[in-house]
């Protein structure tokens, strides 16, 4: 969770061109490019999730996708160099924040469209099943896209042909600038989750413990081949939509109300409640952390920008025209 935290605030201060040493360039433009979507006070999920993950298990994430991608193992300086756009980060620079992807980690891909990480879950874990695999694929989205057809057609999907699959549901109460309970009816995820006769389970998703102990359950009957599951963890996100918007939107007191349930903080304090808890090892996580994401900066702000001709690489084709 700390390293997700270090990771995410230091990409928004280069997002914004603030004060950070790496956050402007000389020709003053931000150094992150491209729309950065931040996570921050989410980190308890990805984190009790992926936990339970092993190297083989696949992954689809959100536009949201840095704890996820985080999470299952990918490299923290490859991902920066990402976001900078340059040469040597996970797509060459051409994805950015919102499409990281990394399949030597099982990561399939952040996703830039809401809900479309959920059928491309499923096909996958529909090819592990054909494939008699031992494997799983864990799929990330928001409640806002329990409001779009391909959430329905992903789950019964997933139930009709009973695929390896552990739906998560991170709900975080908004819709990109749109509070979400107001446009959505009924229970949210784990209620159509019922309805599709998916077992869930509604868990407190800033208690990174209850996380883990939700997820452990579910992704052990997934692996047992009892068809998909569905973990509905209650969360909040703490900043804006993208990191340069300052979420005027909200009511400041419902975000003092949820900066008190802050997950870091939260699992802090109960470690330091502990028999035996030594703080100076809360404190070394935190100073590695920092050291690894400084080094990151550091690595990002001085690798290659692509070359022009790489434009041309990684570019599907359709055929377009060759029928004629």
């Amino acid at each position: 969770m700390v390293r997700i935290r270090a990771f995410e605030n230091a990409a928004e201060v280069a997002s914004q061109g603030g004060v950070s040493a790496y956050g402007r360039a000389a020709d003053g433009t931000a150094r992150v490019r491209g729309p950065l979507h931040l996570s921050t006070g989410q980190e308890a999920v990805p984190a009790g999730v992926c936990a339970h993950l092993k190297r083989e298990d696949l992954l689809t994430s959100t536009h949201r996708g840095h704890g996820h991608t985080l999470a299952k193992g990918a490299d923290l300086a490859r991902m920066m160099c990402e976001l900078f756009g340059k040469a040597s980060g996970f797509n060459g620079g051409k994805g950015g924040s919102m499409h990281i992807a990394d399949f030597s980690v099982g990561m399939l891909g952040a996703n830039g469209v809401v809900a479309a990480g959920l059928p491309i879950a499923v096909g996958a874990a529909h090819a592990q099943k054909l494939q008699g695999q031992d494997a799983i694929t864990a799929c990330f989205f928001g409640d806002g896209a329990i409001n779009r057809g391909p959430f329905l057609e992903a789950l019964n999907w997933a139930q009709v042909f009973q695929v390896p699959v552990l739906f998560v549901c991170e709900d975080n109460r908004w819709s990109a600038t749109t509070a979400s309970a107001p446009m959505t009816a009924g229970e949210g995820a784990s209620a159509r989750a019922d309805g599709f006769g998916i077992p869930f389970r509604k868990v407190d998703g800033n208690d990174v413990l209850a996380v883990h102990a939700a997820a452990a359950a579910l992704v052990a009957e997934v692996r047992a081949l009892h068809g998909p599951r569905l973990l509905h963890a209650i969360t909040y996100r703490v900043k804006g939509h993208v990191s340069v918007d300052p979420a005027a939107y909200r009511d400041p007191r419902e975000l003092q109300e949820a900066l008190q349930t802050d997950p870091i903080a939260r699992a802090r304090a109960d470690y330091l409640a502990r028999p035996g808890a030594d703080a100076a090892v809360l404190e070394a996580i935190e100073r590695e952390a920092k050291q690894e994401v400084d080094a990151a900066l550091a690595a990002a702000d001085a690798a290659p920008w692509p070359e022009a001709e790489a434009a041309f690489t990684d570019v599907q084709t359709t055929g377009a025209g060759t029928w004629r």
